[in-house]
């Protein structure tokens, strides 16, 4: 099984800092190779700053639905709203924060 990172709650990857019924997805940061919830739980677990995803990296599974544990590349994650296994909703907000992860 894929270990996550973070300040966490719960098994579906809902950590301290976003924890509603959708927050339910984990990513893989390049920088470290660990799974954390979100940015705000990789700065307080890590010493050293995020490396964002390359553009010609979109094609790597690095985001992972925390209810089944389907991993899913960058680019499929950005065009669904849900889980493509298990039909989990995904919280639509997060697209703000993908410049955080990703270089787009």
């Amino acid at each position: 099984m894929t270990k996550v990172y973070g300040s966490m709650i719960d098994n579906e990857t809902r950590c301290i800092h976003y924890h509603s019924f959708l927050d339910i997805i984990a990513i893989k940061f390049k920088c470290c190779d660990k799974y954390y919830p979100c940015y705000q739980c990789h700065n307080e677990h890590e010493a050293h700053p995020i490396q964002r995803w390359s553009v010609d990296e979109f094609d790597q599974g690095v985001v992972m639905c925390g209810v089944c544990k389907h991993q899913m590349s960058i680019n499929e994650y950005m065009m669904v709203e849900s889980c493509p296994r298990c039909q989990s909703h995904f919280n639509h907000r997060c697209k703000f924060h993908y410049h955080l992860y990703f270089e787009i």
